[in-house]
């Protein structure tokens, strides 16, 4: 009988992007370094936090997950255009496990994400080891 697998240590990661990629194989143009590094047994992704730097025009945040042969896109987010002002925060969006389903990343996978646009935007991943 397998044994079921409960989350553990928290395994977050924060990345910077702004290189303009509108590429949805994950293998052209620029990607983010690697997001967090799955642990032994996996990470389940909690949420995931993406807050623009600049001036945000449509466009697309896309994640993509690999296993280092195959790299698929998982996600895509809708960048809304947003002047920041004083009255007016930048674009800011936090994705949840209502968002993107039940997202366990694999031992030996690497989650990467690219900004259509070439705009500025901090991502933090949120998750627990498996």
């Amino acid at each position: 009988m397998a044994s079921a697998l409960f989350p553990q240590a928290p395994n977050n990661g924060h990345v910077s992007i702004a290189t303009a990629n509108t590429n949805l194989d994950g293998t052209t143009g620029t990607y983010s370094a690697t997001i967090i590094t799955p642990g032994a047994n996996g990470t389940i992704v909690n949420s995931i936090y993406v807050k623009a730097k600049v001036t945000t025009t449509a466009g697309m945040v896309r994640f993509f997950s690999s296993d280092g042969t195959t790299t698929n896109l998982i996600l895509e987010l809708s960048v809304t255009a947003v002047t920041p002002s004083a009255t007016v925060q930048s674009f800011s969006k936090m994705l949840t496990d209502t968002d993107f389903g039940n997202l366990v990343l694999k031992s030996g996978h690497t989650l990467k994400c690219s900004t259509e646009k070439a705009e500025t935007f901090g991502v933090t991943l949120y998750g627990r080891d498996l």
